[in-house]
């Protein structure tokens, strides 16, 4: 790699020439997220031309004219007060921009000035974001100190930067992307966070009902859930994070409220093991069952509230949805147990149940919330995987203590 040529804003300014401002119009971008419509009053000054060649030049002139229109700041505020309001974490606040951006530069008009218009809104909320240019194509990286696989992402002065719009490059081989001539702004050091904890409140166009039935004992059990579309939008680039993360993404105030309480009446008055056996029995079978490389062509967590909208799901998604549930209703201390080809979740009751497993010098029940060949009762392992190793990659301890990924 060739010497590091890390170009600010401020240093591509110092080529650009200022000319004139032309006469303005006046506009208004609207658009929706969750359960609000943005009306956002803007004029032209901030329309930025379409490029005739991608260059740094052409994005430090398009920085010199957003920056110094006083237009620009309202639409900011606006974004940086709706995410404060609304305790939207950094994924969240990014599709909100993502609105954002292609209402003011439509994506099918300019792919280059709708990144660019992304990266703006990015470092102007303080988030250390960086353009390059590879093979005539404008790459969008964000700093971020987590553990995140399945995305391509470039070390700048050790720190790492995670590629944003990867997903619109298929074809691209990122292990040739150069960190030379990087864009960024000085004053923009935030990192970005994939973890989501907090959910927005949504329409209630936004649902649709969603049927799922099962059998626990000699009685059927049914429940007409609402699940949201807006979601599969919302997750579709959410690359694959740590098992504590996706395994804790809540479910919205809408789909929580259609089944967490029918759950927790139908388990009312089971033993605390009768109650999370009812739940392992209605992840494994409410549920259609399909590989991810089958439905989506890769490997793909789901969030537990996807699983229940999506119309199939596999062991990874299952053991987030168990895990949310028993989480919610019980609170129990559960580890997750990684073997090569399968993930399976085990909970710690007073006493344990079947064969144990040890960890920590604690004992734990196997819970298998994914369907096997054989039917599993709570406490039991598929054979195929007795004597498999595993690891815990994840351990929850209720009450506020603390949990984290292995």
């Amino acid at each position: 790699m060739g010497r590091l040529k890390l170009f600010y804003i401020a240093a591509i300014l110092t080529i650009i020439t200022v000319h004139a401002q032309s006469q303005t119009r006046k506009l208004t971008i609207s658009y929706e997220f969750s359960d609000k419509t943005f009306n956002v009053a803007l004029d032209s000054s901030i329309l930025v031309p379409q490029p005739d060649s991608l260059s740094t030049e052409y994005i430090g002139s398009c920085y010199e004219k957003l920056v110094t229109e006083a237009a620009i700041a309202p639409i900011i505020d606006t974004l940086l007060n709706y995410k404060e309001a609304n305790q939207l974490n950094d994924w969240l606040y990014y599709q909100l921009v993502r609105r954002t951006a292609q209402a003011i530069s439509p994506k099918q008009n300019s792919y280059e000035r709708y990144t660019f218009y992304k990266w703006f809104l990015m470092v102007k909320s303080g988030f250390d974001a960086r353009l390059t240019i590879s093979d005539k194509r404008l790459v969008f990286f964000v700093y971020n100190n987590e553990n995140i696989s399945d995305i391509p992402s470039i070390n700048i002065g050790g720190r790492k930067y995670m590629c944003l719009n990867y997903h619109d490059y298929s074809n691209t081989d990122f292990t040739r992307v150069s960190s030379d001539y990087m864009i960024g702004l000085p004053t923009a050091k935030g990192a970005f966070s994939y973890k989501v904890t907090c959910m927005p409140n949504f329409k209630p166009s936004a649902y649709t009902d969603k049927r799922l039935s099962f059998q626990y004992g000699q009685k059927s059990y049914h429940f007409d859930i609402k699940v949201n579309q807006e979601l599969e939008a919302i997750f579709k680039n959410y690359p694959g994070v740590d098992f504590e993360y996706y395994f804790n993404i809540p479910l919205t105030k809408e789909t929580y409220s259609s089944l967490i309480p029918m759950l927790k009446s139908n388990v009312k008055g089971m033993s605390q093991k009768k109650g999370v056996d009812y739940l392992m029995k209605f992840t494994r079978h409410a549920l259609l069952y399909e590989d991810d490389t089958r439905q989506f062509g890769k490997e793909k967590r789901l969030s537990p509230e996807q699983t229940l909208f999506s119309s199939a799901s596999d062991c990874d998604d299952r053991v987030a949805l168990f895990f949310y549930l028993v989480k919610e209703i019980y609170d129990l201390p559960m580890i997750a147990m990684l073997y090569p080809t399968h993930i399976t979740m085990a909970v710690q009751f007073d006493k344990p149940q079947g064969q144990p497993v040890i960890y920590k010098d604690k004992l734990y029940t196997v819970c298998e919330p994914t369907p096997q060949r054989k039917e599993l009762k709570l406490g039991k392992l598929a054979a195929k995987y007795r004597n498999t190793p595993f690891q815990v990659v994840y351990a929850y301890e209720p009450s506020n203590k603390k949990a984290g990924a292995m």
